[in-house]
C-alpha cells in the first residue's frame, strides 16, 4: 500500500495526459522517501456520467484519494498530501487559467486489523 486512484470528468480526455499524471504522481510519491516501490498503485477513472456545479458541458474535476498504510505521523502524511497536490496542480496549472475546474486530494490511512494483502512484486524488487 500506498493506492492511489484518480477519479475524472470525460471532458478532461483531451486537456489531460492521465498516463503522465499517473506517473507524475508515482514519481512524487516515491521521492517522499515513505513508500516502498513495490508498493505504489497509481490508476485513473473516467467517469462518463457526472453533474458538477452549475452543470456547465466546460465544468470539469478531478477528485484524487489516496489510501495509505498505517505508520507515518501526521507532518509525513501533511508533507506528502501537499507534495502530492503541488506537482498536480503545476501540472493541471493551464486548467485553472478557466472558471470551470476543482481538484481535490484526500488521505485515508487503512486499519491493519481490516486489511488483506498478497504482493509477488515485492520479492522481487526487494532483491535488488
Amino acid at each position: 500500500m500506498p493506492h492511489f486512484s484518480i477519479e475524472y470528468s470525460a471532458n478532461l480526455d483531451e486537456r489531460v495526459d492521465m498516463q503522465a499524471l499517473c506517473a507524475l504522481i508515482s514519481r512524487t510519491v516515491l521521492e517522499t522517501g515513505l513508500f516502498e516501490v513495490g508498493a505504489v498503485r497509481v490508476r485513473a477513472f473516467r467517469a462518463e456520467a457526472y453533474s458538477i456545479a452549475d452543470a456547465l458541458p466546460e465544468n470539469g474535476f478531478i477528485d484524487m484519494s489516496f489510501r495509505i498504510g498505517q505508520g507515518r505521523t501526521n507532518e509525513e502524511k501533511r508533507r506528502t498530501g501537499e507534495a502530492i497536490f503541488k506537482a498536480v496542480g503545476d501540472y493541471l496549472a493551464p486548467l485553472f487559467d478557466t472558471p470551470h475546474f476543482a481538484l481535490s486530494l484526500e488521505i485515508r490511512e487503512i486499519h491493519p486489523d481490516l486489511s488483506w494483502k498478497k504482493n509477488a512484486i515485492h520479492p522481487r524488487l526487494r532483491g535488488k
